[in-house]
């Protein structure tokens, strides 16, 4: 089992799950995928879904 299989399946909790990893855990994306296995486009396709896109300068989603 990889970590990708604890994030949550639900979008819109995904994206608050990843938001809130990135600004209390992870200094970058790229962190955080490698933290939970889980590749940048896999879920950068997830949350663009919601019409959000990773921004590197407040390292979150918008």
């Amino acid at each position: 089992m990889s970590m990708y299989d604890n994030l949550p399946k639900d979008p819109v909790i995904l994206l608050s799950f990843t938001n809130t990893q990135l600004r209390d855990t992870f200094e970058s994306l790229s962190a955080f995928c490698t933290n939970f296995q889980i590749s940048e486009e896999d879920i950068c396709n997830k949350l663009a879904a919601l019409d959000y896109a990773y921004d590197k300068k407040t390292n979150q989603f918008i």
